[in-house]
């Protein structure tokens, strides 16, 4: 169950990521009210799950899977440059958070 937050967590700091730039620096209402939820969430999340995870490997799970979910979001839907190599380093990214999650180990 700790894990799933930590997945959850990561999810939502995506949300978070996305919403800072949509706020064009707390610019605009929406945006920075939806950054304001996604990243109480996520740390609330994150700090619940850190109960029964040791922190290290929680931590890199959790911005390792908002980096690559965050780089996914913007080539698909924000514009940002796709290439074969950024492709390849965010494979590596969810190959480490896997391997991370699968070394964590609860108390």
């Amino acid at each position: 169950m700790a894990w799933l937050l930590v997945v959850v967590a990561g999810m939502l700091e995506t949300g978070f990521a996305v919403c800072l730039k949509l706020s064009h620096g707390f610019t605009r209402l929406w945006p920075t009210v939806a950054f304001c939820v996604f990243a109480l969430g996520s740390f609330g999340l994150l700090t619940l799950s850190l109960r029964k995870l040791d922190v290290g490997p929680a931590y890199a799970v959790w911005t390792g899977i908002g980096a690559a979910g965050t780089a996914i979001y913007g080539m698909i839907f924000l514009g940002d440059l796709v290439s074969t190599l950024k492709i390849v380093s965010i494979s590596l990214v969810i190959t480490g958070v896997i391997g991370l999650q699968l070394s964590g180990s609860a108390h």
